[in-house]
């Protein structure tokens, strides 16, 4: 049986905890052990971050590590279909979303950072002084040292780049605990880091889980200097209260129940196929997905018809088959919490358009984490179902009569993560995005990314910024240097 083992200084080891069992969720079947980091461990995994930072990796040029950056990139696709099947088998995905998007921009977001980095600007001033002579204040970015990452299983490579990405380019170390549910991907690219000759200590992997495990050990170390997180609102509230020991730096990107408003100018075809896109894709396992729809009472007929329709046209299978483009959810006990809203919908009056159980798939798949793309109508807003989310492929359709209406419920949630606005009107489209409670709002668009711009949420969804600037600012301190003239 293959083993997944954490990455430390250079070299994989067997950590001090248990094996746990890494399952295929389109099967049920095991496909590797995981290798559990104990405290010594991840000790171990800090203090080579920290001799790293002040040796080899500490004394390279931005040039330095920036070359080395585009090497890694270039050794991810070197070794894609490695990476491809390794995702694929963690997350069940199909094929042809995780060689489009995973791994792709899990490459690319070191290059993305390395030519952010090389450009980013800082400020500088002169300052007028009594003797005539003047004073020049210019501020510099240096590296904030060790930084936790701590990535999520939807988008396993994809996120942990993004945030590994524009923190080695900033100069510092990095000790990645992935999720249990999707070692693989994090694991292997330790690999490339040693072929492209990135010092050992600079890129550190630990496995494990939460609370009494690697997440809580790494997150409570006094030699890491800032954390940054993707994934529930509540473990989001947990790491806080450990940064707050030290007052380590955080960057949350946290949970979401994002809605889409639907006016009646908009056009049909690109609403349909845009929400069918942020309701279902990647099993609706997205933080940006749509789960709550508003819709202009004279087209609801007509929007919850045809999403229907496309719903139904989805095809659950096999990971590689061609034809496949809906894959299962990561996991047995995420399936059943997902199931148990689909129950809870119904007890609670929602009418089921479609969906709203299990498929039958064939022996082969019969034993892994799927469910039936779902929508529902009918239930109040201040039912659990719109109000929680959910994270499985799923949406809630409610007709409104106004252009408020639709901003007010769009706001009614303790979230504030992303909207889409689906309109042809210009002038509602901005009037409407001023005042949604969101960081992300797209118009007539979902999922389309400039990385230069700002990526995180308002309300429970989040602190802080990523993306472009946003992500330098956090991985670097800016000091000002005062010189007089």
């Amino acid at each position: 049986m293959k083993q997944v083992l954490n990455f430390i200084d250079g070299e994989y080891v067997v950590g001090g905890g248990k094996m746990f069992a890494n399952i295929n969720p389109a099967t049920g079947e095991q496909s590797s052990m995981v290798s559990e980091a104990g405290k010594e461990d991840v000790d171990r995994a800090v203090k080579s971050a920290r001799a790293a930072l002040k040796g080899p990796w500490g004394k390279l040029t931005v040039a330095e590590r920036c070359e080395l950056l585009y090497k890694v990139a270039d050794g991810i696709n070197a070794r894609f279909d490695e990476f491809l099947a390794a995702e694929i088998a963690d997350t069940g995905k199909p094929k042809s979303l995780a060689s489009h998007i995973d791994i792709p921009r899990g490459a690319a977001n070191f290059k993305v950072f390395a030519d952010m980095i090389k450009n980013v600007p800082t400020e500088s001033f002169f300052l007028e002084t009594p003797d005539g002579e003047g004073a020049v204040n210019y501020g510099v970015r240096t590296e904030k040292g060790i930084v936790a990452v701590i990535s999520p299983w939807n988008l396993p490579l994809l996120l942990m780049t993004w945030k590994v990405g524009p923190a080695l380019a900033c100069g510092n170390t990095v000790v990645v605990k992935p999720s249990e549910e999707t070692p693989s991907t994090t694991a292997l690219l330790g690999e490339v880091m040693n072929d492209v000759g990135v010092p050992p200590g600079v890129f550190n992997v630990i496995h494990g889980f939460g609370p009494g495990s690697a997440g809580e050990f790494l997150t409570e170390h006094p030699g890491v200097d800032a954390i940054t997180f993707t994934g529930e609102t509540g473990t989001g509230e947990a790491i806080m209260q450990k940064a707050s020991v030290g007052m380590r730096d955080i960057s949350l990107e946290l949970g979401g129940k994002n809605p889409a408003l639907v006016f009646a100018d908009c056009d049909m075809d690109k609403a349909i196929e845009g929400t069918l896109r942020s309701a279902f894709a990647n099993c609706g396992q997205v933080c940006l997905g749509t789960e709550r729809v508003y819709v202009e009472r004279p087209i609801f007929d007509e929007f919850v018809a045809r999403l229907k329709e496309g719903a139904e046209n989805l095809v659950a299978g096999a990971p590689y088959d061609a034809d496949t483009n809906l894959g299962p959810l990561v996991s047995e006990e995420h399936k059943e919490k997902v199931l148990g809203y689909f129950k809870l919908a119904v007890e609670e009056g929602a009418t089921v358009v479609t969906g709203g159980g299990v498929p039958e798939l064939g022996d082969a798949l019969n034993g892994g984490s799927w469910v039936q793309p779902t929508i529902w109508t009918g239930l109040s807003e201040d039912s659990r179902v719109v109000n929680e989310e959910i994270f499985g492929p799923c949406c809630h359709i409610q007709p409104f009569d106004t252009e408020d209406q639709a901003i007010e419920w769009a706001n009614d949630t303790e979230y504030g993560l992303a909207c889409s606005i689906w309109t042809e009107n210009s002038s509602r489209s901005h009037r409407v995005a001023r005042q949604i409670e969101a960081g992300l709002i797209w118009v007539n668009s979902w999922f389309l990314r400039d990385l230069r711009t700002a990526f995180g949420g308002a309300k429970q969804s989040g602190i802080g910024r990523e993306g472009g600037i946003h992500s330098l600012e956090f991985y670097t301190e800016l000091k000002n240097v005062c010189v007089k003239l």
